[in-house]
């Protein structure tokens, strides 16, 4: 019989990073390939294939996206009390897979039936596999925000494949085969966990394990019952935008006060302040997303219709750069802005967590300044250039690395080990309001229908200008407060 490893050797490990978050950065690098392949290709096969306005595709791709990130934060809590991280993670890849694989069968007839099963699968997959990468560390292991980083890196190699392979396959061939390819390397993605997760030791078993087998067995199939009993419901609340506005209102309303609940019952009122401070950051996050993820929606349609083929010297489909580029200039630039980090810090002059935040939103505002720019080199019939958007992209993707991985890392630091699941889901609820009122921005743009490629340019680049005032005033905020919030994070660094 194999031995098992313990948590005492996997987090006492040597050199800079454990066996175990490689094992961990694949799993979710195949999950990020199938999750962002049909980011990118939804507005758009909405609006080519479904027939939808822009306007409705918009609104469409925030409320997809919305219950994608909602669930995440119902599924950590179930990963939390009930099934615990492995078997939360297994149960929503087999989900994915089913419900791609109803999509490569029938895109266009079985569409949303499909987008709902990999909707309630991501919901418990995604939040498992960050929170595992947290357990690897010791609560005092300074080498935690490297962790993070190496993840934030590894994964987007999945984003980068996923967002460029499944576009190109719907486009210039056929959407079978960009659904079938989502549903493949998610195979890979669970087969890998299912070879690797011996490595895990205690990390991510059930939190159930002082009941009978008999009642645990009991509580798990009831979790994997209520989550297919409630297909049918999310099918309608995706096919029908109003029913998610209620839905996503209703569950802001229930996640925050079962926050507080959870913060407030803890004696400890140092670890109450972290909390809180935690929710600083997560409300941030929320902010951030609403005006970054326009990537999946009005940046892609503006993608498709009002940019040139050219980047450099390159012929190149604008809705691979659209889909990939951020995850390109992820992989090249997380460890330069890692090395700076590490050269500021041993200079002594580093900024701190919310100052980061700070100057990741001032890069937000300068990439949307960019975007906006697009209008200035425009021609005559409202095509402008993709090398500009590109630039829009690299200096997005800079902000985006002030504070994506720390991001990750920091919540895990202030949070509490039992209430981990929860506050990354938490986090990733913060997503899905950020995803929906993306949805809700992208559709302002777009209002008008039938319009000239002349009439989308400008209305699209005068909504960007207004998000980067948005971003500007955002990123100057945190900079001017970030003393209280360094106060209510204590030691946390």
């Amino acid at each position: 019989m194999e031995k098992t490893v313990s948590i005492e050797e996997i987090q006492n490990f040597e050199g800079k990073y454990p066996k175990q978050l490689w094992h961990l950065s694949l799993v979710e690098m195949w999950e990020r390939f199938c999750f962002y392949g049909m980011r990118g290709v939804l507005a758009f096969f909405m609006v080519e294939q479904l027939g939808l306005s822009d306007q409705k595709s918009n609104l469409q791709y925030g409320a997809i996206q919305a219950f994608v990130y909602a669930f995440t934060f119902i599924g950590g809590i179930f990963a939390d009390k009930i099934l615990g991280f492995r078997k939360s993670l297994f149960w929503g890849g087999t989900l994915m897979i089913i419900g791609n694989l109803i999509l490569a069968f029938s895109p266009h007839d079985l569409f949303y039936i499909g987008i709902t099963l990999s909707i309630v699968g991501t919901g418990f997959f995604k939040p498992n596999v960050s929170s595992m990468v947290g357990e690897l560390y010791h609560e005092t292991d300074n080498r935690r925000d490297a962790g993070y980083g190496l993840f934030y890196a590894g994964i987007n190699v999945g984003g980068l494949l996923g967002g460029a392979m499944c576009i190109y396959l719907g486009k210039y061939y056929n959407w079978h085969l960009c659904f079938l390819s989502a549903a493949l390397v998610m195979m890979f993605g669970l087969g890998t966990f299912i070879f690797t997760k011996k490595h895990l030791g205690p990390i991510g078993g059930s939190p159930l394990l002082h009941l009978k087998k008999s009642k645990q067995q009991l509580w798990e199939i009831a979790v994997y019952a209520g989550s297919i009993l409630c297909i049918p419901l999310i099918y309608i609340m995706v096919k029908n935008t109003d029913f998610t506005d209620y839905f996503m209102y209703t569950i802001g309303i229930v996640a925050l006060v079962y926050f507080l609940y959870e913060t407030f019952k803890i004696n400890d009122k140092k670890a109450q302040y972290k909390l809180l401070a935690a929710f600083v950051f997560i409300f941030c996050y929320f902010i951030f997303m609403a005006i970054s993820e326009q990537s999946g929606g009005s940046l892609s349609l503006f993608a498709k219709d009002n940019l040139d083929h050219k980047i450099l010297f390159f012929k190149i489909d604008p809705n691979v750069v659209n889909n990939s580029v951020n995850s390109f200039f992820v992989i090249v630039f997380s460890p330069i802005v890692g090395i700076l980090w590490l050269g500021l810090y041993k200079r002594k002059i580093e900024p701190n967590t919310v100052v980061k935040f700070g100057i990741g939103f001032l890069l937000l505002a300068l990439s949307f300044y960019v975007f906006y720019a697009t209008r200035f080199f425009a021609n005559a019939q409202g095509i402008s250039s993709l090398n500009v958007f590109t630039l829009a992209y690299l200096l997005l993707t800079l902000g985006e690395l002030c504070l994506g991985p720390i991001g990750m890392s920091i919540i895990t630091k202030l949070s509490p080990k039992k209430m981990f699941g929860m506050m990354m889901g938490l986090w990733f609820l913060s997503s899905a309001f950020g995803q929906l009122a993306a949805g809700k921005l992208g559709a302002e743009m777009s209002s008008i229908d039938n319009a000239s490629l002349q009439t989308k340019l400008m209305a699209y680049t005068e909504g960007y200008k207004a998000l980067a005032l948005y971003s500007l005033i955002a990123g100057l905020a945190l900079i001017i407060f970030s003393q209280l919030v360094k106060r209510l994070m204590q030691e946390v660094r």
